[in-house]
């Protein structure tokens, strides 16, 4: 392939994202689990650095960079590897420190600049979240090199709210223009499409609980501001009158995805209030939300770009059912999770073979996008 030639981002990140993502959570349960220590980089709260510096970051990376050439997705690609490689197997260096926020940065200053042309705030602010998101990886990188504050782990817990943050802004604007779509279709005007009151009033929320999760004495407030995303994101979801689109398998899982965020923000905050440990609550929106969320969105833009369609039902369906299995295990797991380790296996099992099944639907979407491809330059 010429080095000028634009290709998709999405077909060189999403299928190496979602083997990162396959690979990453059982190595961690063996580095433990077994006794090893191996790999170094996926013990001790490591598995949600690369879960959110670098699986996250690469599927932000597929879905805004849009076709690109190589001399700028090249390098960015060789980046992000050697940040994910280094990490793995020595976590500790000044390398592997440097590379996550290296990436982040460089990812940055390609995608920020395309979300600037909007002329409304709502329409512009996802440039901004993704450059906070990008941020973090920057601040974490400071911790572990010595800064006092915050601490790593409550770093990594407003980390998980940025991503919630983000996922309720883009999987907003993903899922109501294909509702409104398939409903204008039937003939079904669907008037609450954007909902722009409850998705600003969801973009200033989550951004006040990401600042207060940052000071312990406002964790009651924190799971008061929660609460409230919460309802406000299960309200935006019932206004999309999703019911009427029962025949749309990818939009009602899309939809599960979106629900869990609001399940997630909900447990969250009940575990806030109640004093309890938050990890379990936290993993509700890192499994069943940006499991659900981004293993839909990855077959939808492939089955697209290369057929034309929608995902076949029996493959969002099996996303559906696979988050499903693992988020429900892990959460039962519960804050000490390492005495459960059969609901930890079965969760990274579910997981795992989830975004091993929808990478090889990827590599075959991929290689069916290029016969097309040839076959429509043969024909010119």
């Amino acid at each position: 392939m010429s080095s000028g030639k634009p290709l998709h981002a999405f077909w060189l990140f999403f299928p190496t994202a979602a083997s990162w993502a396959a690979m990453v959570v059982p190595l961690s349960l063996y580095a433990v689990l077994s006794g090893s220590g191996w790999p170094p980089g996926l013990i001790d709260g490591g598995h949600g650095h690369e879960l959110i510096f670098g699986f996250a970051l690469a599927l932000i990376a597929g879905y805004t960079l849009g076709p690109q050439p190589w001399r700028i997705l090249g390098p960015l690609f060789i980046l992000w590897l050697a940040a994910r490689v280094s990490w793995l197997l020595a976590p500790d260096t000044v390398t592997a420190q440097l590379l996550s926020p290296a990436f982040a940065l460089l990812l940055a200053w390609h995608v920020v600049p395309r979300f600037q042309a909007a002329k409304k705030w709502r329409n512009k602010i996802a440039g901004p979240l993704i450059l906070v998101l990008c941020l973090l990886a920057v601040a974490f990188c400071l911790v572990q090199l010595g800064l006092p504050w915050p601490e790593r782990d409550r770093l990594m817990h407003v980390a998980i709210l940025g991503l919630l943050l983000l996922m309720t802004f883009m999987g907003g604007r993903i899922i109501a223009p294909a509702v409104a779509g398939t409903l204008e279709k039937r003939g079904i005007a669907l008037e609450a499409r954007v909902q722009p009151r409850i998705e600003g009033a969801l973009l200033v929320l989550l951004i006040l609980a990401m600042a207060l999760l940052l000071v312990t004495p406002f964790r009651d407030l924190t799971g008061s501001v929660l609460l409230v995303c919460a309802l406000l994101i299960t309200l935006r979801v019932a206004r999309w009158k999703l019911w009427h689109c029962r025949q749309r398998a990818d939009l009602l899982v899309l939809a599960f995805g979106y629900l869990w965020l609001g399940v997630g923000a909900a447990l969250a905050a009940g575990h806030l209030l109640t004093s309890k440990e938050l990890l379990p609550a936290l993993h509700v929106i890192t499994i069943g939300a940006l499991g659900t969320l981004s293993c839909s969105v990855m077959l939808r833009l492939a089955w697209q770009r290369a057929h034309r369609t929608f995902p076949p039902n029996w493959q969002v369906w099996s996303v559906a059912g696979a988050m499903l299995v693992a988020v429900s295990a892990r959460y039962l797991a519960g804050g000490s999770p390492w005495s459960h380790p059969g609901l930890l296996w079965l969760a990274a099992g579910a997981w795992s073979l989830c975004y091993l099944g929808v990478c090889w639907q990827l590599l075959r979407l991929f290689r069916a996008d290029r016969r097309r491809r040839v076959r429509s330059q043969a024909s010119v």
